[in-house]
């Protein structure tokens, strides 16, 4: 085990030089050389803040990197994931699902998934592949899933969606508004709580958190993967509850509920 490698290992992929590193452990940058180069080991609190620093874990510093394994980012075609959307909607003649596709591409333009190249557009068009993949085919709820950032995200506004009224209420249930440490509590128990009165919002909240959790490793500091966990446990059993109280959406709901709680498990047991 080398602590000084992994340092360097971390400050390297990070695209930090020695004297950053110092500078935020209000250390110099001799004793982040010498840390480096194994001849000392930081203390215990400097071990937390190179932690916080470099938004890992401390067994990521401290742990043999033979144990540890290299990541890549997974492939996400959405071109592909549009080519099958556009057909299925044409062909089970989902009116505001084909408005939604081009002007959700049209306003989620440039931009990206949280630290990554990959095309924010991905996410809308996972969620409708899941609706598809589990058999739910409701125009309203595949033409939200495809809008459900734009007006929280792209500055749009609900009056000029291209869809149906029923569509655009969906849209309005799952926007947030932003939240800070002092009001956080408060909003998310109203959005929540608006949530819960409608089963459609209900499930689609349900597929978008899945697919939130997934890709939380690589897109949210620790800090927020934290809150994020959090924030699931306390709303999300309520939202299955609303969700299974849906004959037609019984099924889905237990994999949802299974989605969750194991991917839950997974970060809780890893962090």
């Amino acid at each position: 085990m080398s602590i000084g490698r992994n340092i360097k290992s971390l400050r390297e992929e990070k695209k930090f030089t020695q004297e950053q590193v110092a500078d935020a452990l209000n250390v110099t940058f001799q004793a982040v050389s010498s840390w480096e180069r194994d001849e000392y080991i930081p203390d215990v609190n400097n071990l937390i803040n190179l932690a916080k620093f470099f938004d890992v874990s401390i067994s990521s510093i401290v742990e043999d990197k033979n144990r540890t394994f290299k990541t890549k980012q997974a492939l996400y075609d959405w071109e592909h994931m549009r080519t099958y959307v556009k057909a299925t909607a044409k062909y089970c003649g989902l009116e505001n699902t084909s408005k939604a596709i081009d002007f959700a591409i049209d306003a989620h333009q440039g931009q990206t998934r949280k630290r990554s190249n990959i095309p924010y557009i991905y996410h809308p068009f996972t969620l409708v592949c899941h609706f598809l993949a589990m058999n739910i085919i409701e125009d309203e709820i595949l033409a939200a899933c495809m809008l459900h950032d734009v007006v929280e995200d792209c500055g749009k506004k609900l009056e000029d969606l291209p869809v149906d009224d029923k569509t655009k209420e969906l849209v309005r249930l799952i926007t947030c508004e932003k939240t800070n440490k002092e009001n956080r509590e408060r909003i998310l128990n109203a959005y929540y709580g608006e949530i819960y009165t409608n089963a459609q919002a209900s499930i689609i909240k349900c597929v978008d958190r899945c697919n939130n959790l997934t890709t939380m490793s690589w897109g949210l500091s620790r800090e927020k993967i934290y809150r994020m966990i959090k924030e699931t446990e306390i709303y999300y059993p309520k939202l299955i509850e609303v969700v299974k109280a849906v004959p037609k959406y019984n099924n889905a709901a237990w994999l949802l509920e299974y989605q969750i709680e194991s991917t839950l498990d997974i970060y809780k047991r890893l962090m």
